[in-house]
């Protein structure tokens, strides 16, 4: 459920994007002043009303838009009020159906705002076209930057507040970026680095994202170039130190160059940030990548895997582990195979797995694994109990954890992930996260990885 500020925050972002989309689909800017507001569907430009300065909106017939008290703290008052402002859906099917959009003139401010809506509504096809656009737009703010860096050396590159670039919180990327350039044509070079860099700042969130549209739309390749170009210009950047790493461990698993740059990448997440949300799963990739160099590559670490796991097996002793189950007698075998599979059997081992979900979520594993112990032996594939049983045993840290919870991964991975989407619909957020995070580690060749690392927020 949404917060009343998230929401308020959700209407005021959606209605400016809103106004951007009515600016970029119906302004006419040869019958506009100079400096003229954007003026929304509906309206006519028209000479400065009484009483109004020059180039003034008009203040009738002006499009509806949302009622005052629906404005988040601090917005300016609005006139022509009355109707809240479209939905996503609604902005999406607008855009839609406009013809010859994509093509269009754009500031970056518009072509990352519409970049951005496609890509929070999984239209990342589209999203990379226009977040593409928003990049070329700040092109030349970058090269003066990495420019400008380059020629002051091993100095550091000063803030933007002690370079007194003077920049406001909405100034447009390109005015800061015009800003830049004239620094440096007075040969300024501390003061254009710093400024270039501070008009980057929106430039690198919007790199980022079409890093990850590009990865989500399967293109690697171009994802990895897009994640590198950010890094360049910032080479501590957290999403983007993370999210490389990520994908060079994922598709150049057995590339033992490129492995050791991915395990860069998670060391430098884990020192940098150490108080970071991905600080322990980057600390345990650091851990896992070693173990894949050293075995020389993903498939060899596989095989050396399987292998161990087989001498282990043919070594280990006959007596069970000594929280396993106890074995089933012929006699308990045979009446398991001897029971009637009744309409009433099926829906009481139903009712078992859904009541054993509910108690996973609410930290009860032991009475959640009881539960399944008792599906398990009449319906040895369900994969919900399976991973039930899995996930409540690696919960209680029981040693035949290991092998249940490998068994659940191997055979039916996605019932593993399902799960977390079933503790996260019950309350339990920090369970689901962490059983993912644990699903990521130990399949790396999981299909539905991009699935995963979206959930994981990656």
């Amino acid at each position: 459920m949404v917060a009343g500020s998230e929401l308020l925050e959700q209407r005021h972002m959606n209605l400016s994007l809103a106004l951007a989309t009515a600016a970029l689909l119906t302004a006419q800017p040869s019958t506009l002043p100079p400096g003229h507001p954007v003026i929304p569907p509906g309206t006519t430009a028209s000479p400065a009303t009484s009483g109004m300065p020059e180039g003034h909106p008009p203040t009738e017939g002006a499009a509806p838009s949302i009622s005052p008290e629906q404005l988040p703290p601090g917005h300016p008052p609005m006139s022509g009020t009355g109707r809240a402002p479209p939905s996503a859906e609604e902005l999406l099917r607008q855009l839609d159906s406009t013809e010859g959009l994509a093509d269009r003139e754009k500031t970056f401010e518009i072509a990352a705002s519409l970049g951005r809506l496609y890509y929070v509504n999984g239209r990342n096809a589209e999203a990379s076209t226009y977040l593409q656009q928003a990049l070329a737009r700040a092109q030349p703010t970058r090269e003066l930057f990495l420019a400008q860096r380059k020629k002051l050396g091993k100095a550091a590159v000063p803030t933007a507040e002690a370079a007194g670039c003077g920049f406001t919180p909405n100034m447009p990327v390109e005015d800061m970026g015009a800003a830049a350039q004239a620094r440096a044509k007075k040969g300024d070079t501390a003061g254009a680095a710093a400024c270039a860099r501070a008009a980057l700042a929106p430039v690198l969130d919007v790199a980022v994202m079409q890093a990850n549209a590009l990865y989500l739309s399967n293109d690697s390749g171009k994802a990895l170039v897009a994640y590198d170009a950010v890094l360049e210009v910032e080479p501590l950047h957290e999403e983007a130190l993370y999210a490389r790493a990520a994908l060079l461990f994922e598709t150049k698993g057995d590339d033992v160059a490129a492995l050791k740059k991915a395990g860069e990448g998670f060391e430098a997440v884990a020192t940098t940030y150490p108080d970071s949300f991905r600080a322990p799963m980057a600390k345990r990739m650091v851990a896992l990548v070693e173990e894949t160099v050293k075995a020389g590559g993903r498939k060899q670490l596989l095989a050396s895997r399987a292998e161990d796991r087989r001498i282990r097996l043919s070594q280990a002793p006959a007596a069970a582990a000594p929280d396993a189950p106890r074995p089933l007698s012929q006699e308990m075998v045979d009446a398991v195979k001897s029971t009637e599979r009744t309409p009433e059997l099926e829906q009481g081992l139903a009712k078992l797995v859904d009541e054993g979900e509910e108690l996973l979520a609410k930290g009860q594993y032991q009475e959640a694994l009881a539960n399944y112990t008792r599906v398990v032996p009449f319906q040895p594939e369900n994969g919900r109990a399976k991973a039930g049983m899995a996930w409540a045993l690696v919960s209680l840290e029981r040693p035949m954890a290991v092998r249940v919870w490998g068994v659940a991964v191997q055979t039916d991975p996605l019932s593993v992930e399902k799960l977390g989407d079933t503790l996260k619909a019950k309350g339990d957020d920090k369970g689901a996260k962490a059983l993912w995070e644990k699903l990521a580690t130990d399949a790396p060749d999981y299909p539905n990885k991009a699935s995963l690392q979206a959930k994981l927020g990656k």
